[in-house]
């Protein structure tokens, strides 16, 4: 009986642990963010174990960016100045079945691709487009295996 209760008890620390140590988002997730105050989801995402990375600032916009504790998750806000409609979650992840998976979701939800293309930093994006929702998919250069996936979502407005 002793050893069920540690093993129970090792088995929960894990489990809770885990969560701890690695958030990713389900899409509906990072939509509700992009709603958020710049406040209120800085309290947010701080309640998920996530920390504070770096802050940009330009007169065109405010970005906040976050890091999860085992550095396998990035996220940022940015909050424009006179173009809500640039207002957007950035969600940076590191695995190529994650974005196998967001792809799956947005697709599944019916999302339509609209545009490719390639960002200054030489990766490929995707954009898909729902009535007027907007998320951006993209992937690393050809080659560079640590780049980030990185999913944007618009805000909507």
């Amino acid at each position: 009986m002793h050893k069920l209760k540690i093993i129970s008890t090792v088995l929960l620390i894990l489990a809770f642990n885990s969560k701890i140590l690695a958030q990713a988002f389900k899409l509906d997730e990072l939509e509700k963010f992009n709603q958020l105050s710049m406040d209120s989801f800085k309290n947010e995402i701080k309640k998920l174990n996530y920390k504070y990375y770096d802050k940009t600032e330009s007169s065109e916009f405010t970005l906040y960016e976050y890091d999860s504790s085992d550095y396998q998750y990035k996220i940022g806000k940015f909050q424009y100045t006179t173009d809500k409609s640039s207002d957007r979650i950035e969600f940076q992840f590191k695995a190529k079945n994650e974005y196998n998976q967001y792809l799956k979701a947005v697709t599944g939800l019916g999302y339509k691709q609209t545009e490719t293309g390639k960002i200054p930093g030489g990766e490929t994006y995707v954009d898909y487009f729902k009535n007027k929702d907007h998320i951006r998919l993209i992937s690393p250069k050809t080659g560079e295996p640590n780049d980030p996936y990185t999913i944007l979502i618009f805000k909507k407005l």
